[in-house]
């Protein structure tokens, strides 16, 4: 048989999804090589024979995207297929002009072809940008099902920059886990708040196996979606969250645009940030879009916890992805520098040094503050110099992760706690109530 030569383009994430799901156990398809984008240090690496399965015997090699076009026409391929999220519609149809150009055909999976059925409830969370609120939002949900009576386990959208193999299937219960797991700062970001709740947390490689490995301990499975990606599991309650401070960012945008079209309940988020103006614009466009939504206004409550930075210089550090390939200018830190009087936000950008330095001479709009980016040792001990040197009082840190367990700071740290409240709409409690009457009525078996 002739097997459609097919290369996947992804960021570690989707990619690795679509092809467990697709063709891992298809032989009239034979994937030649993964592209590589968006997060350092991935390419040039192999996605390993023992997760790409017996038609691999040697695995298959991880290319950067740069790349692309070399390995169409060298390779002899048929078919691109496009896997990663969170870029404008225009960035897509260029690498289909690209893969085009070079000779294949290119192809996006969609819903149908990869979500994974579940013997649980499912609610899921995705957004229309990274950012959004998608995280505290998830927060939210999973504690109304607790509160009910039910048992939650998230699982979290794929980050899978260490060892692939080990990475397989994680489970997180305790910090003494992330520690083992060598989880990077964005990781930590994702985990930590959830462990904080006596939450577990499952993430990793093959989300078949940590499905099944979820469904024996939860009676709802949460899906914590990345990025704007729409869910691996097929979700009874599909909860999408919008972000006025960027309107129309729900029409130009992959795959958030899928999420809003899909939502059962989208969530407008930060109504007291955003203008009336900008909120009525994304109503609107949902209404559109998406007429059988139901639509939550919501905002992102602050709160200051180790102290109080009135009258005090202050160096921010805020969530890496919201500020990277979310296309956010600040975010929590600098609102809550404003909000709560300190008196100087310092300017960070002239004490950092390397990559650090390379990524905020990429995003040079970032306003007076530095992405906590942590995918690797280096970035690590260059944030932590970077936060040190910088002559400030303070260390306001809006980053979810507790940052003195991984930074020597030599400075006192605030962190900047945000947490998802309604203001208007039909209430999550109450369309979140058939999930939890069928979890109830379906109850998980007592030896599970």
């Amino acid at each position: 048989m002739d097997r459609t030569r097919t290369v996947i383009m992804g960021a570690a994430g989707r990619d690795f999804h679509d092809f467990n799901v697709a063709y891992r156990e298809d032989p009239s398809t034979e994937v030649v090589a993964f592209t590589a984008t968006q997060i350092p240090g991935i390419a040039d690496r192999r996605y390993p024979p023992e997760l790409a399965g017996p038609l691999y015997p040697a695995g298959i090699p991880i290319l950067a995207e740069g790349e692309l076009e070399r390995v169409v026409r060298e390779g002899r391929v048929d078919r691109v297929v496009f896997a990663y999220s969170d870029v404008e519609h225009e960035t897509v149809m260029h690498a289909a002009s690209r893969a085009l150009a070079s000779g294949a055909d290119f192809e996006l999976l969609g819903p149908r072809s990869t979500m994974l059925d579940s013997t649980r409830p499912v609610v899921a969370t995705g957004a229309v940008r990274t950012g959004a609120g998608k995280s505290q939002t998830t927060r939210y949900l999973a504690r109304l099902m607790e509160q009910a009576g039910l048992v939650t386990a998230v699982v979290r959208h794929p980050m899978p920059y260490g060892d692939l193999v080990a990475q397989r299937c994680q489970r997180f219960a305790t910090y003494a886990d992330l520690d083992r797991y060598e989880t990077t700062i964005e990781e930590r970001e994702e985990y930590e708040p959830h462990l904080d709740a006596g939450r577990i947390v499952y993430a990793g490689v093959d989300y078949e196996e940590i499905l099944r490995a979820a469904e024996k301990e939860a009676d709802v499975v949460v899906w914590d979606g990345g990025n704007n990606d729409f869910p691996f599991y097929r979700p009874d309650l599909f909860v999408v969250v919008a972000d006025p401070l960027r309107a129309g960012h729900e029409r130009r945008y992959h795959p958030g645009e899928i999420n809003t079209r899909m939502a059962d309940v989208v969530v407008v988020n930060k109504v007291d940030s955003a203008t009336a103006e900008q909120v009525a614009a994304v109503v609107d466009s949902i209404r559109v879009m998406n007429p059988r939504a139901a639509i939550v206004k919501a905002r992102s409550t602050l709160a200051l916890e180790g102290g109080d930075i009135a009258g005090r210089s202050v160096v921010v550090v805020e969530d890496g992805p919201t500020l990277t390939h979310g296309g956010m200018t600040f975010g929590a830190g600098i609102v809550a520098a404003r909000r709560f009087g300190a008196s100087e936000v310092v300017d960070p950008r002239p004490y950092a040094t390397g990559e650090l330095r390379g990524t905020l001479e990429k995003y040079p709009d970032l306003d007076r503050l530095l992405p906590a980016m942590g995918y690797g040792d280096i970035q690590i001990r260059e944030l932590e110099a970077a936060l040190n040197a910088a002559p400030a009082d303070v260390v306001l840190a809006a980053t979810p992760i507790d940052l003195t367990r991984i930074l020597r700071l030599d400075k006192p740290v605030v962190r900047v706690r945000y947490e998802l409240e309604e203001v208007d709409g039909p209430g999550l409690r109450t369309l979140v109530e058939p999930v939890i009457a069928r979890a109830k009525a379906d109850p998980r078996p007592a030896s599970a």
